[in-house]
């Protein structure tokens, strides 16, 4: 054995012996004293070069480290280590990593570009809803019957016999196009019925592109024209926007030119306004109202407030049975307001729908529909009630097909 003496004598050595040898050499001792010194381990290389103790070998690694830096070219600063990240040995340098997002907000930003507000519909069916729960007057007798000729064309004749007004007979027809635009929805459409003293109704609708589409409607009292209209409506993805042009002579200079618009804030608020403006020989004017309507789960709340009046209505779907509807009207004109209650009640094991309403008029009214299936037959009822005129109107109908 050497002395203490020798064996530092040698360590002292181990730069001038460095110097000499090839630089790969080097720099695989240095990655061998790297090895050693995280694993613990000690082991004998090359003879005289091992140095025993963790003090020397710790000198001869920092020695090595010295004679790499002289011999090569001086490498890039390593990267910084954070918490939990282990150091890099002199020589060595760590790949960049590219920042990674979190899965959570990854997901969030995805869920909030997929979200789109969706199309709140025409501004004139912003009511629409709560008025079909109530009942819709009948006086007398009347008798419909549907004829499906094809799957385009359909004609119908009504017959209305009444013990207040005048009797009629009506022939109505239907046609729907082939331009299929979505489930149940074809275009053109044609509807028109003339009754008995030559007056006509018609309307005809078409899908003129995917977000544009027009209607014309036509009516006549005997010979003479009384009204016409024509409208176009584009629907965008979150809004809606019309023109209605009705009336309109250039020669006199009148008509009525009516605008609408709504628009989807949220998928449950939807906001909107009407301008409507009329000009005749000596008179113009024009009104101006807002609209705005909340959609829940079960319900719909709408409000239209304007130079004309107020029009606020409330819908409710209790359950697939019970359908509720409250309406508020105020006439700024006829300086009157009134209050509607109506409800609907569906039993289809019985195939039976009941339709009642009240109002701050005292007026009552109910309607009753039943089908007998499987005849293609439907019975009606129908009853009102003023309380405060003390009048009463009853009416009995029957449809066919």
């Amino acid at each position: 054995m050497r002395s203490e003496e020798s064996r530092i004598e040698d360590t002292s050595r181990i730069p001038r012996f460095g110097k000499q040898i090839c630089p790969h050499i080097l720099s695989l001792h240095l990655f061998l004293g790297f090895l050693r010194k995280e694993l613990g381990r000690k082991k004998k290389v090359c003879g005289d070069l091992s140095v025993p103790g963790e003090d020397l070998s710790s000198a001869r690694s920092a020695a090595m480290g010295s004679v790499l830096a002289a011999s090569s070219p001086s490498p890039p600063p390593p990267m910084p280590g954070g918490p939990g990240l282990t150091s890099v040995p002199p020589g060595f340098t760590m790949p960049t990593v590219s920042p990674v997002s979190p899965a959570g907000s990854a997901a969030a930003e995805q869920q909030e570009a997929e979200v789109t507000l969706p199309n709140p519909g025409a501004f004139e069916e912003c009511h629409r809803k709560c008025k079909e729960v109530f009942p819709m007057q009948m006086e007398g007798v009347r008798l419909t019957v549907n004829k499906g000729l094809s799957n385009h064309f359909q004609v119908n004749h009504n017959i209305t016999l009444s013990t207040q007004g005048d009797s009629s007979y009506r022939f109505g027809a239907t046609y729907v196009g082939t331009k299929q635009t979505g489930p149940g929805e074809a275009f053109p459409v044609m509807v028109g019925d003339m009754d008995n003293t030559g007056s006509l109704n018609a309307q005809i609708i078409h899908q003129v592109a995917n977000s544009v589409r027009s209607k014309l409607a036509f009516q006549t009292q005997q010979q003479k024209f009384v009204n016409w209209q024509g409208d176009a409506e584009f629907r965008g993805e979150d809004f809606t926007a019309t023109v209605t042009f009705g009336n309109p002579d250039v020669v006199v200079g009148s008509g009525i030119i009516v605008a609408h618009y709504l628009q989807s804030i949220t998928p449950s608020l939807a906001l909107g306004g009407e301008l409507v403006y009329h000009r005749r020989p000596g008179e113009e004017g024009t009104v101006m109202s807002l609209a705005g309507r909340y959609t829940g789960s079960n319900f719909i709340a709408t409000l239209t407030l304007g130079g004309a009046g107020a029009h606020a209505s409330y819908y409710h779907k209790a359950n697939d049975q019970l359908q509720i509807g409250v309406e508020f009207e105020a006439s700024t004109r006829m300086q009157d307001t009134s209050v509607s209650f109506g409800y609907q009640l569906d039993v289809p094991k019985a195939n039976l729908l009941f339709k009642g309403s009240i109002d701050s008029n005292w007026v009552v009214g109910a309607t009753l529909e039943k089908k007998l299936l499987p005849l293609p037959l439907s019975l009606a009822l129908c009853s009102f009630l003023n309380h405060r005129k003390n009048k009463f109107q009853c009416g009995f109908g029957v449809t066919i097909g």
